[in-house]
């Protein structure tokens, strides 16, 4: 039974935990973001993929860490040193899969976390900034995983980073020589490896850590969205807590704790058995040496870039592709402000607007299968086709999303699962 001091008040707590909280408030953290952070009592699985996101960057890190203790930059070293990581470095092997594993499952994991934003309304008022850093993170992510994909120096490393460097020579006036600025060369050379290396390893992760950090503090400001798209902070019950809100801890740690279980579980079995997954993880020609004279029968970069790739291809003029291509990304910045539907939640928007998001998630992922084909015939036609569906799902959002929504309820509607 615990002690009162005469005044009511509690006698000090001893021990090195005292001595520690003292000094670094870990109690009040935790009180204030875990057992203090009333969550949605209405989350689903979809709501897992945000903590997610957040395990595969520490592996990243980790795991990149390691790499370049043994990783040797420039033109003649790069790839015999990642031959020699996989090789002669005691369990290299396994470190260098589960980073480029990581890669592939980062971006699987962000772009379910941005389907259930679309969903169920992430990006509305009053969580705009929200998605604006949340969108930051994921450019950010892209120009890492560039970086990162040029570094083995294989072949395919080399004619990609040709092709998407070049893509800035398009950009009227200042092209070529941004390209050269780029490059730090006439060539995709040893100063590209050195450039593209520090930008990997340093400035871009550390800009990556900045924003995860403001899309965390942004997310703690207004609160989780659920997938009713009801403010559970509107209603507050006497005990100061919201009425339709639950812990983070307990209730949701535990969760996450078996989906990173899960998680982990499917991802040892790629890493263990396909870390290639048939050439989408890896390429075949990514385990030759770089050769600018011999270029791979068909140039396409990684999985996770091949829809915006498949529209760059999609129109015969090089220059308008690519303002395409960087429409094709930048338009997401704008969805707070074209979604014109009173209801977030997909569950009560209008048919209009189901179909449109059910046609955008099947004209990325085609897309996705187009990039990774032949720029010929029926697959630069069918390109076209699902390009014009993927900016209508943007453009014409205005005009369809605030048909047939309906009145979302008081309260939210909470199932036992």
């Amino acid at each position: 039974m615990a002690t009162t001091l005469p005044g009511g008040t509690q006698p000090e707590k001893k021990g090195l935990w005292a001595w520690i909280n003292k000094r670094l408030p870990v109690t009040e953290f935790i009180q204030d973001q875990l057992t203090g952070y009333y969550a949605p009592k209405n989350f689903n699985i979809w709501y897992f993929f945000g903590s997610l996101a957040l395990v595969v960057l520490v592996l990243q890190l980790v795991t990149g860490i390691f790499l370049t203790m043994f990783y040797k930059v420039g033109e003649a070293t790069a790839f015999d040193s990642v031959e020699y990581i996989m090789r002669e470095v005691d369990f290299g092997w396994l470190i260098r899969y589960l980073h480029s594993t990581g890669a592939s499952a980062f971006f699987i994991v962000v772009y379910l976390h941005m389907f259930r934003a679309f969903l169920y309304g992430s990006y509305r008022k009053p969580r705009e900034l929200l998605w604006l850093f949340g969108m930051a993170v994921y450019l950010a992510l892209m120009a890492e995983a560039f970086m990162g994909y040029v570094l083995p120096w294989g072949n395919m490393s080399f004619w990609g980073a040709q092709v998407i460097v070049n893509l800035f020579g398009t950009i009227p006036g200042i092209g070529p020589g941004l390209v050269e600025w780029i490059r730090g060369d006439y060539g995709i050379a040893d100063a590209t490896l050195n450039r593209f290396f520090s930008l990997h390893v340093v400035a871009i992760p550390l800009a990556l850590l900045g924003l995860v950090a403001l899309h965390l503090v942004a997310l703690r400001r207004t609160g989780s969205n659920n997938p009713d798209g009801i403010e559970i902070k509107e209603k507050i019950g006497p005990d100061g807590h919201p009425l339709d809100g639950i812990p983070f801890h307990p209730y949701y740690t535990v969760k996450d704790v078996v989906g990173v279980g899960v998680f982990f579980i499917l991802f040892a079995i790629v890493v263990f058995f396909v870390p290639t997954l048939g050439g989408l993880f890896l390429e075949g020609p990514n385990f030759e040496p770089a050769n600018p004279m011999s270029t791979p029968e068909h140039i396409a970069p990684v999985w996770y870039f091949t829809p915006f790739y498949a529209i760059l291809r999609a129109v015969p003029d090089q220059r308008m592709g690519a303002l395409l291509m960087f429409l094709a990304v930048v338009l997401f910045l704008f969805v707070p402000w074209l979604d014109r539907s009173p209801a977030k939640s997909i569950r009560y928007k209008g048919l209009p607007s189901k179909v449109a998001l059910f046609l955008f998630a099947v004209s990325f992922i085609v897309l996705g299968y187009l990039g990774l084909q032949p720029a010929e015939g029926l697959y630069v036609a069918l390109a076209r086709i699902f390009a014009a569906i993927y900016f209508a799902f943007f453009l014409l959002m205005p005009f369809y999303s605030p048909i047939g929504a309906k009145q979302p309820p008081e309260r939210v509607v909470y199932h036992a699962h």
